[in-house]
């Protein structure tokens, strides 16, 4: 069966017939499986977890630090992978916020692959008060080109640690 047909048919399957929005299909990766249980059970852990204050509040800086990648990368031609260098740290807040999605990247990829997709939902929940406080203190763009260039890579470790679980950025309004 083609993916592409496979991703219309369980589209129309999950709305019409359970209730799931098709667009949250969007945002998880299936990994190539056709599982439509499986699929079924990760977009309703998703669905029950953007409603939840944590993920209203966790998606919003998802979002933010998506857009800021997005803009920075365009307006400088290069993207921000790579490992953020703990050195060059500033504020406590990046530090924190680097500690908390290194436990996490491993802790949620562990949950997604015992097919536990509301503990791992959990797991980046816990980004949240790190995410909010990096947010709150600090500024990305300074004039310091390392400083800067190491938290937009400390942003891409954001949404690189939460794409285990889904992709975020695919998520609508």
């Amino acid at each position: 069966m083609c993916c592409d047909h496979f991703q219309v048919s369980s589209e129309a399957i999950t709305e019409k017939h359970i209730g799931i929005a098709g667009s949250l299909l969007q945002c998880i990766h299936t990994g190539g499986h056709d599982d439509l249980l499986l699929i079924v059970r990760r977009v309703e852990a998703l669905g029950k977890f953007l409603v939840s204050d944590d993920g209203k509040s966790l998606l919003a800086g998802i979002k933010r630090a998506t857009n800021i990648l997005r803009i920075e990368e365009k307006k400088d031609g290069k993207t921000y992978h790579g490992k953020p260098d703990n050195h060059l740290y500033l504020q406590p807040e990046e530090r924190q916020l680097a500690a908390a999605i290194n436990a996490v990247k491993q802790e949620a990829a562990k949950a997604v692959a015992r097919e536990d997709f509301e503990g791992a939902m959990a797991v980046i929940a816990k980004l949240r008060p790190d995410v909010d406080a990096f947010f709150d203190k600090v500024t990305v763009n300074v004039e310091m080109a390392d400083r800067r260039e190491n938290r937009l890579k400390l942003l891409n470790e954001i949404r690189e640690a939460t794409a285990a679980v889904a992709d975020f950025s695919k998520v609508e309004g």
